[in-house]
């Protein structure tokens, strides 16, 4: 099954080797046939602590680093 690749947002670099990234999501509302926006965190791994609040980057599936930890940053 291939890996999936998300984009999103850096909201945080506090810890070592990980960010949180914000990835948001829109899609129209099945009755109301409004376009809705939602967005999750996901916790990704970044080995060099190269990326910084507000980056725009993009993250992919791997084997479990820790706890939380379920992605990589793709270097840019």
């Amino acid at each position: 099954m291939p890996k999936r690749i998300l984009q999103g947002t850096v909201t945080s670099d506090a810890n070592e080797q990980t960010v949180t990234v914000s990835v948001e999501r829109r899609f129209k509302h099945p009755v109301l046939k409004k376009t809705i926006r939602k967005s999750k965190k996901y916790r990704a791994h970044d080995e060099k602590n190269a990326f910084k609040v507000g980056d725009f980057v993009r993250i992919i599936e791997c084997a479990p680093k820790s706890k939380t930890k379920r992605w990589e940053v793709l270097e840019a």
